[in-house]
């Protein structure tokens, strides 16, 4: 394993550890102030996190979470659902566990937030009141941004990249696809939702072909020039897949220009035409709509956040986790959603108790498969320097190119005990 990889272990242990400093807090004397009210809105991992532990921090704060599903449906690991491997059940949690800590739990959209008075207006004309509010929305995709690629687009080239309907349709778009068809992945530029995340459903696609569709073809076109893990995909693909995967990077003509999800026909910036059995197009993508209702978004569509604690950086009393925001190094992940979570969870709990912040940290381990018992991953520990988020030198790294066939079995077990332990931690639930 290379020196700057932190080992497997420590990474779960830092899964229950993201943001520990915040169990630092004199808890009695945090449950003798004013307790507060707090509402979150989203339940995925960021959100559920957030109203979880800012309850078990001071049972006496009022928290209310607001999500419209009654079952939530994680992305992460939902590429081996395309592979066969996992059933699009096993996405799914509840709120139970919430529940029964105390938090309120109510299934409805979020549509406005007036962050002059404080309130939160729901789907059906509902208004919440809070004194912090956490906003967890998760990304929206920028209809039109890509040339021919809206709402209408999608119900024929999905995205797949919000877990639901659309995951199920490009599921079922691979079953229909006849052998020998081609499905081609786009692959927007950088920022956007797991970055390795594209390149892991090429490889749990193109295990779904070798078993059932072996004449078929994967044509991956890529706005950028490199992406996360990229040499052990590269070689995971060759050891695998052989010539059925061609990625095309930005400098050979990748990045795809305009879409005809009618034809399934994708242009490339200079002109090149592709037309595929199946496509599916990864979009670019922005915070979450009611980041901007809240007022927090930036001209990037992203929002900003305070290091130390996740706070908004333009309104005071949000705090924004997950996908959402702009936190650099830190990818878009699960994992760092989570640990951003606790983050938001002690800032809020000591800004009520009219304590200090704690010291803020995190970390983030992505797993990915390329096929059956051949994991990879790459890992990063973050904190907060003078105000800014950064990673310290020698932390984190990616699984050496050169392991054994033990090693990689180890690197796809370890990516299930993650899941399993993050969605414990976030909802009380294991898939």
């Amino acid at each position: 394993m290379s020196k700057n990889t932190i080992s497997r272990r420590q990474s779960l242990q830092l899964l229950g550890g993201a943001g520990a400093g915040l169990l630092s807090l004199s808890m009695p004397a945090i449950a003798q102030q004013n307790a507060g009210r707090v509402v979150v809105v989203g339940g995925g991992f960021g959100g559920a996190t957030a109203a979880k532990y800012i309850k078990r921090l001071n049972p006496k704060v009022q928290v209310t979470l607001v999500e419209p599903l009654q079952r939530y449906y994680t992305c992460p690991f939902t590429n081996l659902h395309f592979g066969g491997l996992r059933t699009f059940e096993q996405q799914g949690h509840n709120f139970n566990e919430l529940r029964a800590i105390g938090v309120q739990v109510i299934h409805a959209l979020a549509n406005d937030v007036d962050n002059k008075k404080k309130t939160v207006t729901l789907a059906g004309g509902r208004v919440l009141n809070y004194d912090k509010l956490v906003l967890s929305p998760g990304i929206d995709i920028r209809w039109g941004a890509l040339k021919g690629y809206d709402q209408a687009a999608a119900q024929l080239a999905p995205h797949a990249w919000q877990a639901g309907p659309q995951t199920m349709l490009l599921k079922q778009q691979l079953d229909a696809m006849p052998d020998g068809g081609t499905f081609i992945l786009v692959a927007p530029d950088n920022p956007f939702r797991c970055p390795p995340g594209p390149y892991e459903r090429v490889s749990m696609v193109a295990h779904y072909f070798k078993t059932r569709k072996p004449k078929s073809k994967i044509l991956v076109l890529d706005a950028k020039e490199n992406f996360s893990k990229q040499g052990l995909f590269l070689d995971g693909w060759k050891k695998f897949y052989g010539e059925m995967i061609e990625w095309v990077p930005l400098s050979k003509d990748g990045k795809v220009v305009r879409v005809d999800a009618k034809a399934r026909e994708v242009e490339t910036e200079f002109g090149k035409k592709h037309k595929a059995s199946v496509l599916n197009v990864v979009p670019p993508q922005k915070a979450g709509f009611i980041a901007d209702r809240a007022g927090v978004t930036a001209q990037s569509g992203w929002v900003p956040v305070k290091a130390q604690t996740f706070e908004s950086s333009q309104v005071a009393d949000i705090y924004v986790a997950g996908d959402a925001t702009v936190a650099a190094p830190m990818p878009k992940s699960g994992f760092c959603a989570n640990a951003q979570g606790k983050v938001v969870a002690g800032a809020i709990v000591a800004s009520l108790a009219g304590q200090q912040a704690p010291k803020a940290s995190w970390a983030n381990t992505c797993y990915s498969l390329i096929a059956p018992d051949y994991g990879i991953s790459v890992a990063g520990v973050y904190e907060e320097q003078d105000g800014k988020i950064v990673e310290p030198k020698g932390s984190g790294g990616v699984s050496p190119r050169e392991a054994s066939a033990e090693f990689r079995k180890l690197e796809a077990d370890y990516g299930v005990a993650w899941y399993n332990s993050i969605a414990n931690d976030a909802w009380g639930t294991k898939a």
